[in-house]
């Protein structure tokens, strides 16, 4: 049963502004600095300061300058910049006078925490985004005064390595609902024919993906489904080459479509009868959120928090792992049947938009709740270690 936070992360409203600096040191820009953009904006909205820290030439940085955020830039990686960073942010949490700052990935985590700890800083939280195994608890529990978990799937990660329960809140990642030009048409932008039956697939093209499996299913299921094509969106080197050579190799040249990065993704899913993404690894999965709101039935593998994002039999299909087998036979049945398709579509749009589930909102109220319980906690008369 789909839950976007456990009972000890549980919504406490406040009417404190409070002063949240966030560190990031991708330069990238993937599913991890899109929830923190979202997280951002839709904590402004509730009324409180935002500042970032990131890296120079980061995406996420020029897109939070564009929606009106202050960020600052410093460089940190290498062994110089390392005590650089850790004196900057220093210098930007006891200037700006803080209550929380947020670390996001292992790189910023080290130095912002250390940087914070020097300036004396009421809170630090650690947000994991990542479902690989954790090597490490320092930069969860010594370095971060609490965490907060992505997923169901990242908390029991945590926990089985040792972490405190206490010291964690899980709270899923935010999803804005992917927008539609009623204008654009990606089907006659593809040169699709009106009765093609489409599967679509969005996400950046690393092998965990799962891109290659699917590719796999597909070829063997298009034979069946003459009408079927593929439509891949998302980009990445050098797994987009293979991938490319893998469809040319099995004759699909004319039934896969590789896409490339788009920014409309709500007319990319319009466009599509079935989302699958047969991921290996995933801290959550917003991609099948996304498809859901859309009405997409999805199909998913049973991995990581996938299955919180989905009700498996009634909004979509579970599969195992690194199966191609079982992913055919999961397209064969949803190509084969529309009324099957608009039922789980359909509830997959009611359990996201009907209920307001992975919505920014929602998620910032959440962790605006732990924040103040946390930092009650951090100042109270038995103050946490």
């Amino acid at each position: 049963m789909l839950s976007s936070v456990d009972s000890q992360a549980s919504a406490a409203g406040t009417s404190g502004r409070l002063r949240i600096l966030h560190t990031e040191a991708a330069t990238a820009y993937g599913g991890q600095e899109f929830c923190i953009f979202k997280e951002m904006v839709a904590m402004r909205e509730r009324g409180h300061h935002l500042e970032a820290v990131c890296q120079p030439r980061a995406e996420l940085a020029e897109r939070l300058r564009e929606a009106g955020f202050t960020v600052h830039i410093i460089s940190m990686y290498g062994p110089l910049n390392f005590f650089r960073s850790v004196v900057f942010v220093r210098r930007v949490l006891r200037r700006g006078r803080f209550d929380v700052v947020n670390t996001h990935s292992r790189s910023d985590t080290v130095r912002a925490a250390i940087a914070a700890r020097l300036a004396r800083t009421p809170l630090i939280v650690r947000t994991r985004h990542l479902a690989k195994p954790i090597n490490s608890l320092y930069a969860y529990t010594w370095l971060a005064h609490r965490v907060i978990a992505v997923s169901r799937h990242v908390y029991k990660q945590l926990l089985e390595r040792g972490a405190q329960p206490g010291s964690i809140a899980t709270i899923h990642s935010p999803v804005v609902l992917p927008q539609v030009n009623e204008q654009a048409c990606v089907r006659q932008e593809l040169g699709l024919p009106a009765d093609a039956l489409v599967v679509g697939c969005v996400a950046v093209m690393r092998e965990e993906k799962g891109h290659s499996d699917l590719i796999d299913a597909f070829h063997r299921i298009s034979a069946a489904f003459p009408r079927a094509h593929l439509v891949l969106v998302g980009e990445g080197m050098p797994v987009f080459a293979r991938l490319q050579s893998q469809v040319a190799s099995l004759g699909l040249g004319s039934r896969v479509h590789f896409m490339g990065r788009r920014q409309d993704i709500g007319n990319v899913l319009t466009a599509c009868d079935v989302f699958a993404l047969p991921t290996h690894r995933e801290a959550l999965g917003t991609a099948f959120i996304e498809a859901a709101a859309m009405g997409l039935p999805v199909i998913g593998t049973d991995v990581g928090g996938v299955p919180e994002t989905m009700q498996a039999g009634v909004t979509g299909l579970l599969v195992p792992p690194r199966n191609p087998e079982a992913l055919a036979a999961a397209l064969e049945s949803l190509l084969a049947d529309p009324d099957l398709r608009r039922r789980m579509g359909d509830a997959g749009r009611t359990l996201i938009r009907g209920q307001g589930l992975f919505s920014a909102e929602r998620t910032a109220d959440l962790v605006e709740g732990v924040y103040v319980r946390w930092l009650g906690e951090r100042r109270g008369p038995s103050r946490a270690a």
